[in-house]
């Protein structure tokens, strides 16, 4: 071959390829229907600022999914207080799949909720504080009703023996609950005999009532071996459950044997170690749970917010010359437009093609989004989001707003602000 053709054939490979690495045009036009109804209600509202608004059609379409799933199954279904933190959010779920069990995360919600639905049977999602506890059983010394007794979780050995100093200062019963560590290793007993150990001290001290298991496992849907990861999953928990037995006299029809959570509770259906599946984020399906076994899930929350500014053509301070190369290279980055505020963990989805922009950086009082010049978005437009995570997004607007029949319905109140 020639000199000059190879160069020649060179040169089109070469320019081939930067193509191929060029960010295609995202833009779309402006909202799909259902973000135009849903911005016409809005404004029928007379909301003019950023909001949480659960769409309720959808939120009972999850509900319906999850119950279609687990029911056939036989275990119980417990709801992940943390993913839904609204009180009516809360209780419209538990309602919805038929359950009096929820797990909650902290000091504040497990008091909130404990008053709110004394009939609940509460299991904490994590160790508290030995403070947090105490304060907890001294406030419901005496008191009856399955949320006054909660079963907080247990980690380790030091744990119970906190748990049993506190029971025996306040003469009064606590329920304990044994995380394991079923291959996520984010602490847990991860051996028979450390849950030996632990389960010898409750076992001399009366007012201490072993109650079951949690194994949390959402590390399966993301490790490369998904199937083994599996497999681990069930024999740790067999093995921890072996030793349950063995130290607690105790009907395992009355004891909670938790696992899953929103990516994995369908991989759990078949389970016969576990008598209950734990699941939150499951109902509203923020983008982080865009996954595999959540695929007949729908998205149930989305964040809105109006657009403040339209600036036209993107330009970053101190790199105006540029604009033109950036704007070509990537042709999303042409247009720009600030939001009112930002700098949520969120993605953007409506209008189609909107994105953050690396270089200008992220801002909670008006955020930088950029879109091609296939975007159609106007000032006092609203942007739509959906949240990565519901716990802590959730609770950053107020009240939640309730979407339904194309119009807003109802506010929502979200429990205190808290970890």
């Amino acid at each position: 071959m020639p000199r000059r053709l190879f160069v020649a054939g060179g040169a089109v490979v070469a320019v081939g390829a930067v193509a191929a690495l060029r960010p295609a045009d995202r833009g779309a036009g402006g909202h799909n229907e259902y973000f135009m109804r849903m911005s016409a209600a809005l404004k029928a509202a007379g909301i003019a600022h950023p909001v949480m608004v659960i769409d309720r059609e959808r939120l009972a379409a999850n509900i319906a999914t999850v119950k279609a799933a687990i029911g056939p199954s036989g275990h119980a279904t417990r709801v992940v207080a943390k993913s839904l933190p609204s009180p009516k959010l809360l209780e419209t779920v538990m309602r919805g799949v038929g359950t009096d069990r929820a797990m909650v995360f902290n000091g504040a919600t497990l008091e909130q909720v404990a008053t709110a639905r004394p009939d609940a049977d509460l299991l904490l999602g994590k160790p508290l504080p030995a403070l947090e506890v105490d304060a907890f059983v001294a406030r419901h010394a005496g008191q009856d009703g399955p949320s006054a007794h909660p079963q907080f979780l247990v980690d380790s050995t030091a744990r119970m023996v906190q748990i049993i100093e506190i029971a025996r200062a306040r003469h009064a019963p606590v329920r304990v609950n044994c995380e394991i560590d079923v291959g996520l290793h984010r602490g847990g007993f991860a051996s028979d005999a450390d849950l030996a150990s632990a389960l010898e001290l409750a076992a001399a001290e009366p007012l201490v009532r072993p109650s079951g298991l949690m194994g949390y496992d959402p590390h399966v849907v993301k490790v490369p071996f998904q199937a083994a990861a599996m497999e681990n999953v069930r024999r740790q928990y067999a093995a921890r459950r072996s030793v349950l037995h063995e130290k607690v006299q105790a009907d395992p029809r009355m004891m909670t044997f938790n696992t899953a959570g929103s990516p994995t509770y369908r991989l759990h259906l078949d389970d016969g170690n576990a008598n209950e599946l734990a699941l939150g984020s499951s109902f509203v399906k923020p983008a982080d749970f865009e996954i595999p076994t959540l695929a007949t899930h729908v998205p149930a929350a989305f964040i809105a917010t109006p657009v403040i500014k339209s600036a036209g053509e993107t330009r970053i301070p101190g790199l105006e010359s540029l604009a033109p190369v950036l704007r070509a290279w990537d042709r999303n980055s042409a247009r720009a437009w600030f939001i009112y505020g930002g700098h949520w963990l969120a993605t953007p989805v409506s209008p189609a093609g909107l994105q953050y922009n690396g270089i200008f950086g992220r801002s909670s009082n008006q955020e930088m989004l950029t879109g091609s010049v296939g975007v159609e978005l106007g000032v006092d437009d609203y942007v739509f989001l959906q949240p990565n995570q519901s716990e802590s997004v959730f609770l950053q607007f107020g009240d939640l707003v309730v979407y339904e029949g194309g119009k807003v319905t109802e506010r929502w109140e979200t429990f205190p602000v808290s970890a």
